[in-house]
């Protein structure tokens, strides 16, 4: 049974150990998000969203599966672009921290939390959701874009000392 609900302090060692399995995973392949252990996502961002009421699990046999951080707080560089709604952030949801434990890898997961994404967004009247992802992203890219979301621009995100020189921003319109 899946369930998603926001996260507790209860879950913080299971969301810590979730992004240790994920960022250990992500370096024996391919570095798709170019996520680094012990830099991002780390215990205090999980922390920091659960203080702020805005982290979300989803359980899978009682078992954190996967996490997203919902917010009204876009990125540095998302106003250098022009965006499809044309309001305040009070109105939007801004995706991170989107995660996948590796053990839940190819279970549709990701797509579960999209789809709660515009559930929970709907029910709190938001306008838009927005998102960025690392241009090199691409199983992030084939997920948001088959969610319905629409690329508006690469800009740099001042993430290049890290070898993240563009992001790709999406959105969509609720």
């Amino acid at each position: 049974m899946n369930l998603i609900e926001y996260g507790t302090y209860d879950d913080i060692d299971a969301i810590e150990q979730l992004y240790n399995d994920l960022n250990d995973a992500l370096s024996t392949g391919i570095n798709y998000p170019g996520w680094i252990k012990g830099v991002y996502p780390t215990r205090e961002d999980a922390k920091n969203g659960i203080e702020l009421n805005n982290l979300f699990v989803l359980r899978y046999n009682n078992r954190i599966a996967g996490s997203i951080i919902l917010n009204h707080k876009p990125e540095t560089g998302y106003d250098r672009v022009e965006w499809q709604f044309d309001g305040g952030y009070d109105d939007i949801y801004v995706v991170h921290t989107l995660v996948v434990h590796p053990a839940f890898f190819k279970m549709g997961i990701g797509r579960k939390l999209m789809n709660f994404t515009e559930s929970f967004g709907v029910q709190n009247n938001m306008k838009s959701i927005r998102l960025d992802v690392y241009e090199k992203n691409t199983p992030a890219i084939r997920l948001y874009e088959s969610c319905g979301y629409h690329y508006i621009a690469t800009v740099d995100l001042g993430l290049g000392n890290y070898g993240l020189d563009s992001f790709r921003l999406y959105e969509k319109l609720l």
